[in-house]
């Protein structure tokens, strides 16, 4: 290849990583977020507060509080909930859950401290502050990040649900590993994630809508 046609992939490779960069990767860390939201102080900001990446992702819910907390608190491996993702993907990257499309009775108590295993060799998650129907604070073990789910009820019994993660940095690998791979990847599942939450709780809040109308 002549020293001209290297010059020119180089400068389209630069050219589509600043395009990348200023255009697209706002919207692969803050997909679905309002600038309010990207802003604000959430719980469990303090517990990292050295974390060089935060990632806000949002959905407003048409349905309260109360029909979105359970799908929360009950989220996890084994036989929890899962996490209403991709759960084909998660098992070929050795994280075993199965998505529940049930309210489990069993799963709906969290204290702080608890531990929710995703697979035998010990990976998983921390509960590090749970407030009912308000928010979920979890650590990743080993303990490099923070992810938050915040409900903030709305007008007309609807909700906004905030997932916001937060990451130290690793190493030297660590910013061309996010913006390469890891970012794109977190936005494919946790936006499947969000949608998948949304449209259970919404399915709940219409059952109950319509055991209402029949009691009445």
């Amino acid at each position: 290849m002549r020293p001209v046609q290297i010059a020119f992939w180089i400068a389209g490779l630069a050219a589509a990583s600043l395009a990348y960069v200023r255009l697209l990767r706002p919207r692969v860390l803050h997909w679905g977020s309002t600038l309010q939201e990207q802003e604000q102080a959430m719980p469990g900001d303090d517990i990292l507060p050295d974390a060089v990446l935060q990632t806000t992702r949002s959905v407003t819910i048409d349905a309260p509080v109360e029909d979105v907390w359970p799908w929360l608190v009950q989220m996890g491996g084994g036989d929890r909930a899962g996490a209403y993702t991709y759960d084909w993907i998660e098992r070929r990257l050795g994280i075993e859950i199965r998505n529940s499309d049930r309210i489990l009775p069993e799963y709906q108590h969290l204290d702080v401290g608890q531990f929710l295993e995703l697979n035998q060799q010990g990976t998983g998650l921390v509960v590090r502050d749970v407030a009912t129907n308000k928010h979920l604070v979890l650590q990743w073990e080993p303990a490099q990040s923070t992810w938050t789910f915040a409900l903030y009820p709305l007008d007309e019994g609807k909700t906004r649900l905030v997932s916001r993660n937060r990451l130290r940095s690793t190493g030297a690998m660590f910013w061309p590993t996010m913006i390469a791979l890891m970012e794109p990847g977190s936005l494919l599942m946790e936006r499947k994630m969000l949608l998948g939450i949304k449209e259970r709780a919404e399915h709940l809040a219409f059952e109950r809508h319509l055991s209402d109308n029949r009691v009445a």
